[in-house]
C-alpha cells in the first residue's frame, strides 16, 4: 500500500508562537505515527517559487496523513500555526508503482 505525504512549504512570521504550533502537533503527529522526512534545513530553490521552509512528512498511508490533519489534536495545532506562519499544504499519496531502470 503506498504511503501518505504531507508536502509543506511555510513562512514561519513569529518564531516565538511557531514553537507552540511544534510542541503542540507533536500530540497529533505520535498519534497517527507520523515521520518527518524533511524537516527544514537547506534548500536551493531551482525552479518555480516556493517559501522559507519545507517540511514532508510520512504516513502508512494516504487515509492517515488525512486524518491527522482532520483531527482535533491537529486542529489545535493549526490554530497556532496560523497565527505564527503562512503555509501552502499538500497531502498527496506516494507512488508504489514501477521506477525508471538503468
Amino acid at each position: 500500500m503506498a504511503k501518505g505525504y504531507w508536502m509543506v512549504s511555510v513562512d514561519v512570521t513569529d518564531p516565538e508562537a511557531y514553537k507552540g504550533y511544534v510542541a503542540a502537533n507533536a500530540v497529533a503527529f505520535r498519534k497517527y505515527g507520523a515521520r518527518f522526512l524533511v524537516r527544514g534545513g537547506p534548500a536551493e530553490r531551482v525552479e518555480g517559487s516556493l517559501r522559507a521552509r519545507l517540511v514532508v512528512i510520512e504516513f502508512q498511508d494516504y487515509a492517515t496523513a488525512l486524518a491527522c490533519y482532520r483531527s482535533p489534536e491537529y486542529q489545535q495545532a493549526l490554530a497556532l500555526r496560523r497565527d505564527a506562519s503562512i503555509a501552502d499544504l499538500v497531502i498527496v499519496e506516494g507512488y508504489d508503482g514501477p521506477q525508471p531502470t538503468d
